[in-house]
């Protein structure tokens, strides 16, 4: 730790006293502990969940499980409530976030802290609404807040964007002369660590269902294997006793790797110092909106009278040996690594230069590899959920995760798409990997008020498993997959620089972060028309996509079939030989991933291709990012339902390559070693044959739209069969392309994405895939039973594709207007090359309440609003591009 300057540090270079170390806040709760040391109650023999940690998340966590009627809720903290990193926080909260989960968990904290609390208990929790401001001082910043500005008007959310003039006349102390505009969100505010937290305690424990004990660290948690294998949480131990619990919930912050440690969970975060200094009082200041300068890095808080100052640096300290015995406790601040903040703060308020500081807060925070939280069930153990690792926003995220994590507890899984957050979203090789979670946390940390662009890729923790081949690629969980192929020749991505920190020299002439550079814009990207060209290639004549980062399991056993029939949605118990296309859903009928399955048939021990297995086998292809998550889902489904049957995970094994467009079959006939007439390999049907004397599974497939093979490969054998593709495609104008195409070609079919349009709270039938589900059939599956309450009572909102005459860029979050009022967002969209327009996919409902039948799609005028301006649309209720679905079957 660097040890603290002695000198006083006002602002000015002025003498001033020095600043002392302590929180802005009259009342903490460390004043109120007794001292003794010994917990505040004795601990029961046994909990229905046992959460662990009394911060924000702790708190909001108990308080929502105690609101959905569990009853046996035990609360345990180390020390006293908010002890650990909630104390010192800042406690923003701003409204509007690039992301529409995130805007509707910001809404519902606001309504615990606002409303609910205060009506609840009677106390006001400190809540103060003094409204926000953001600044820019370019115009990319103020396209991406005009684009915030758009969402919020879908939830509700009055924001305004303001001139320099119009910001000078509300804020009267800030420089404006440098200014490109400001966004100003009057209901944004500032929460109180401690009013928020005792009333959250005190309406926990009001309902009689929650217990909360103080100075009652944990020491270990017991986990048992049951009869099937399966590891358990099955109870807690403290120095004042044992708790028998099914449940674990781990809220212990920058402590959450030592807790999770003891369950054998690994929890991917690490601890940084994370300071803000407070100001003397400065005259004018009072009722103040809260502000963020993205661009100088900074954050002003108002307090009272004077002002909090932090951001986010590029070298922060990394907190290395986290201790236990840290409470209420704050690190000296490093002048050094502060002071860019402070020459931010004073040429955006410059009265600040003649201010001192009243006293200095760097305290611990977590930070993640994503600057995402880390939220759910671990995949090692079951009963174990994490509720940590939130960078800072734990306050103002705290309410909506909160909830989110109580309904997960309860029902199994959360109400809302929380995929973003789900440690499941980390592929198991990287939540111990801490090189990978050093850089991607530090990155992530220096990057956090920067402009978020839609297709931004992090330098940091990259080169970890990758297949060959020149690209501007972009990392998948842990694979590198290729983006788009530069004709410039190979853009190799260099390890981790630490932007110049710690020593680090910064590369220089840096061609991959040249190229990712000319992504930063809202706008239409330099290689648009080298993206063209891939899609225009792949319609026209051929295209091979590496698609190897794909997760490959195998379902096999004597109850596989039992299993699949449970799992997925579409009917796949077919022949050997046939391929399906289908979901897997949630007990509510939400999609929880889309894959293909294929029926196999057993082959010899050891092969990746064909594994030797008793009863019946199935084998799953899946989209690479989301494998995790796929895998994590299915093995909780055969868990819980007990089936006699193995998940094979062959995805390192197995490479993947796509050829597909109408001269697919002409090129590969001269590869594969088989006939690929129509009437010998129709479309969704799958053999083994040879490829450049190489063993393959051929699979009719497309996720583009044409008519096309996947070519499954083992590892070693897959850049003879590429290079043999490739020469054989040569005289026929073959082109390698990335997955930049696949969005654009896919979506110009119609074809979903995963997490983009298809997500948990989507059911089949809202997202357009009826087809998916066998309800003609009368086998039960997951979800059915939702599914078929849905269509008996109607569907209330409905995927509609848009495309726009104008050719303007869109990428997610635009507002979608219906004779005049807005009637959902839109989830996904891209440029269609073929048809030559925006295409945009978006879930809307109608303003009246009623169901949204195609006959209310079809008659409805629409516009798409962008950054603040709306753009004529039209809604097709079928897909623009080959809408007979004639190419995919080989007919051109």
């Amino acid at each position: 730790m660097a040890a603290a300057h002695t000198s006083p540090r006002p602002f000015s270079s002025s003498s001033g006293p020095t600043a002392k170390k302590s929180v802005p806040y009259q009342k903490t709760l460390q004043e109120e502990g007794t001292g003794s040391g010994r917990p505040s109650r004795a601990p029961p023999g046994s909990a229905q969940v046992v959460v662990v940690g009394g911060g924000s998340l702790g708190c909001q966590t108990a308080y929502h499980l105690a609101k959905m009627g569990l009853r046996g809720v035990l609360l345990l903290e180390r020390d006293r409530l908010t002890s650990g990193t909630t104390w010192h926080t800042a406690g923003l909260l701003w409204q509007l976030r690039p992301s529409d989960v995130e805007v509707e968990l910001l809404a519902h904290t606001r309504d615990v802290v606002s409303r609910d609390l205060p009506a609840e208990t009677g106390l006001h929790t400190g809540w103060v609404e003094n409204g926000g401001l953001f600044i820019a001082s370019n115009k990319q910043r103020l396209d991406e807040y005009k684009r915030l500005m758009s969402l919020g008007k879908v939830y509700g959310v009055e924001s305004h964007v303001l001139t320099p003039a119009q910001t000078k006349d509300l804020y009267p102390l800030m420089n404006v002369d440098d200014l490109y505009g400001t966004l100003y969100v009057p209901k944004d505010g500032t929460m109180d660590p401690a009013g928020t937290c005792s009333t959250l305690a005190r309406a926990a424990t009001a309902r009689g269902a929650t217990v909360i004990i103080e100075n009652c660290p944990v020491t270990g948690i017991q986990v048992r294997t049951d009869d099937f294998g399966v590891k358990r949480v099955h109870a807690v131990e403290t120095a004042h006793g044992t708790i028998q619990t099914p449940c674990v919930v781990n809220c212990a912050g920058v402590w959450a790797r030592a807790l999770g440690r003891l369950a054998g969970v690994h929890v991917p975060l690490v601890a940084m110092h994370h300071a803000y200094v407070v100001t003397e009082r400065i005259e004018g200041i009072q009722n103040m909106p809260n502000v963020r300068d993205h661009d100088a890095s900074v954050y002003l808080r108002l307090q009272g009278d004077a002002l909090s100052v932090g951001g986010y640096e590029s070298n922060p300290i990394f907190w290395e040996e986290v201790s236990e015995k840290f409470a209420f406790g704050l690190f000296d601040l490093d002048w050094d690594v502060f002071m860019q903040h402070i020459e931010g703060a004073v040429n955006r308020v410059p009265v600040l230069e003649k201010t001192g500081i009243k006293s200095t807060v760097c305290g611990p925070e977590s930070f993640t590899a994503d600057h995402k939280p880390l939220m759910g069930e671990a995949p090692e153990v079951r009963g174990f959920f994490l509720g940590c690792g939130f960078n800072s926003a734990g306050m103002m995220l705290g309410g909506g995760c909160g909830r989110e994590l109580a309904h997960w507890i309860i029902h199994g899984r959360p109400e809302k798409d929380m995929y973003g957050y789900d440690i499941r979203r980390f592929h198991h090789s990287l939540t111990d990997n801490n090189r990978w979670m050093r850089e991607r946390s530090h990155e992530s940390y220096a990057k956090n008020y920067s402009v978020v662009f839609p297709h931004d890729e992090p330098l940091a923790g990259r080169n970890d498993r990758a297949w060959a081949g020149p690209r501007s690629s972009k990392k998948e969980h842990g694979w590198e997959r290729p983006g788009w192929f530069s004709p410039g020749g190979a853009a190799p991505v260099l390890d981790y620089d630490y932007y110049g920190a710690y020593g680090h020299e910064r590369h220089r002439d840096y061609t991959y972060n040249r190229l990712l550079g000319d992504e930063y814009t809202f706008d239409f990207p330099p290689h648009h028309d080298i993206i063209k060209k891939e899609c225009l290639t792949c319609r026209n004549a051929l295209a091979l996509f590496d698609m190897s980062y794909f997760g490959k399991f195998y379902l096999v056993g004597p109850e596989a079939t039992k299993a699949a029939d449970w799992l997925f949605s579409a009917d796949v118990s077919k022949a050997p030989g046939s391929t399906v296309y289908t979901c897997m859903l949630n007990r509510q009928g939400g999609v929880e991933s889309d894959l293909t399955v294929s029926r196999i048939s057993p082959g010899t021990p050891g092969s990746p291709l064909a594994p030797a297995f008793e009863g019946d086998g199935y084998y799953l292809a899946i989209g690479g990012a989301v494998a995790q998550h796929n895998w994590s889902h299915i093995t909780t489904v055969l868990q819980d339902m007990k089936f006699q049957c193995q998940l094979l995970d062959c995805s390192e094994e197995l490479g993947m390559m796509s050829i597909q467009g109408p001269l697919s079959r002409a090129v590969l006939q001269e590869v594969l070693d088989t006939d690929l007439s129509n009437e010998a390999f129709p479309f969704s049907t799958h053999k083994i044959t040879t490829a450049a004397g190489c063993q393959v599974r051929a699979m009719r497939l497309s996720f583009v739209g044409e008519m096309g093979w996947e070519l499954h490969v083992p590892r070693a054998d897959c850049v003879k069969v590429y290079r043999a593709v490739m020469q054989a495609g040569a005289r026929h104008g073959i082109a390698n392309a990335g997955y930049r195409a696949i969005d654009s070609l896919s979506i110009e079919k119609g074809y979903r994405h995963w997490h983009a349009d298809l997500r948990p709270d989507d059911t089949p039938l809202e997202a357009g895939l009826a087809f998916t589900c066998k309800l003609k059939s009368s086998i039960p599956f997951l979800g059915r039973e939702a599914v078929e309450a849905q269509k008996a009572k109607g569907i209330f909102r409905r995927l509609v594709c848009f495309t726009t005459e104008q050719k303007v860029p869109m990428f997610g979050l635009e507002a979608v207007w219906r004779d005049g009022q807005v009637v959902g967002h839109i989830r996904r969209a891209d440029f269609g090359f073929a048809i030559d327009k925006t295409i945009a996919y978006g879930y809307i409902r109608d303003p009246a309440g009623g169901p949204v039948s195609l006959d209310f799609v079809k008659s409805g005028s629409y516009e798409l609003e962008r950054m603040g301006v709306t753009f004529p649309a039209r809604a097709h209720t079928k897909s623009p591009f080959d809408p007979d679905n004639k190419r995919v079957k080989g007919f051109y």
